[in-house]
């Protein structure tokens, strides 16, 4: 799976927050993921173009690895921190049906998308 990754940096920015955050999820805008957690529940959600991030937020944009990511499959998510921690990226892995989906930091995401396309290459090279 990793030689066949085309990781593609998303436009768009997102946060992750807390659900309780919001009086009601109208307020939260269209989430694109909830997580029931023992804590409560965490939402992700694109962020509008002139939003202000709440105070502690921060920005992240998504990565698409671009390959289909089998449910049972083994080694990609290892593969693709291990790859993003060398290099002290975070990342916050979303493993959907189909594809595999990387959250990080703004500041970081072409630094990120990088990373991953020079992993893609070294396992197509090997």
């Amino acid at each position: 799976m990793v030689s066949g990754m085309a990781p593609v940096l998303e436009a768009g920015r997102y946060l992750f927050t807390a659900l309780d955050c919001w009086p009601s999820a109208q307020e939260a805008g269209p989430l694109l993921g909830v997580f029931r957690e023992e804590e409560g529940l965490t939402a992700y959600r694109r962020l509008g173009p002139e939003e202000v991030l709440p105070p502690g937020g921060v920005a992240m944009v998504k990565i698409t690895l671009q390959v289909y990511s089998d449910l049972e499959g083994v080694g990609l998510t290892a593969a693709v921190a291990t790859t993003l921690a060398e290099e002290g990226i975070p990342c916050n892995v979303v493993a959907a049906l189909h594809h595999d989906h990387l959250f990080v930091p703004e500041t970081q995401g072409a630094a990120a998308l990088r990373c991953l396309e020079a992993l893609a290459q070294a396992a197509k090279d090997a």
